[in-house]
């Protein structure tokens, strides 16, 4: 009885819990289902959007190697998941198409920023920014924690994987690189979709995801988690499979957002 009640005590206390579902755990797979089928339906469309990420990380890749940053490599493609939200907003247009029963274009995907551009281009902003401090930080900690160590790809493989002063950075590493995706998870994972489908403001936006965050605490790390799996299959196909991956994580989110978020009566 206490559980069932939690959940409509926080829709009266939190702010914007009234608008707030609560989901189950088996829910999540079905918003990956409904990412898959919408992928299917959306024909090159989502193929091709994703391919622009496929192409922007790998000549990022390549310009940090060749203009001798590549000890930025490691730490920009682990802080993919805090800006990849961002990326993810013209799947949400593709998915709310289809639902609509229009089809989805492209030029539509690329510009979904402009049905809300200054909240939208403000929330990306905050991610980059939020990416660049994580990038920051990353290499500040490697510095001081070998001070010595010629910053290239051999000499840094060797020093993080096979040294116990390399075990230690990794673990302090995906601690920090953990609780900053967190964060940008759950201001985001509702924030995006909102702002983009009802022009939202950002705050409104922010508060209104961390609540449902909150009030589906168990469920939603279920989802980043399933997220973070799905990012990084992408990422380790040297970006290939984010063509696919993206996608299906962007529309799967539409899909979670339509469960989450209660609907305008």
């Amino acid at each position: 009885m206490t559980g069932q009640q939690t959940p409509a005590r926080a829709a009266n206390v939190l702010p914007y819990g009234d608008r707030i579902n609560t989901v189950s755990i088996e829910d999540t797979f079905k918003w990956l289902g409904a990412g898959w089928r919408d992928f299917k339906r959306s024909g090159l469309t989502s193929l091709a959007y994703g391919g622009i990420f496929v192409l922007a990380g790998l000549i990022l890749t390549a310009g940090l190697y060749l203009t001798g940053f590549e000890y930025l490599i490691a730490p920009l493609t682990a802080g993919f998941l805090l800006a990849g939200p961002a990326l993810t907003v013209g799947f949400y247009t593709i998915s709310r198409d289809l639902e609509a029963g229009v089809k989805p274009t492209f030029q539509s995907a690329f510009f979904a920023w402009r049905e809300n551009p200054i909240h939208l281009l403000g929330m990306g902003l905050g991610l980059v920014l939020f990416l660049i401090i994580w990038v920051r930080l990353a290499v500040m900690t490697f510095a001081v924690s070998f001070p010595h160590t010629n910053l290239n790809i051999q000499s840094i493989v060797n020093t993080t994987l096979f040294t116990v002063d390399g075990w230690v950075f990794l673990a302090i590493g995906a601690a920090v690189g953990c609780v900053m995706a967190t964060i940008a998870f759950v201001v985001s994972v509702f924030s995006l979709p909102l702002m983009l489908d009802r022009k939202a403001d950002i705050i409104q936006a922010l508060v209104t995801s961390v609540v449902a965050v909150i009030m589906n605490f168990r469920v939603m790390m279920v989802w980043a988690a399933l997220v973070v799996v799905f990012t990084f299959a992408g990422l380790f196909t040297f970006y290939i499979g984010l063509a696919v991956s993206l996608p299906l994580i962007g529309h799967a989110s539409w899909h979670a957002y339509r469960a989450v978020i209660k609907q305008p009566a």
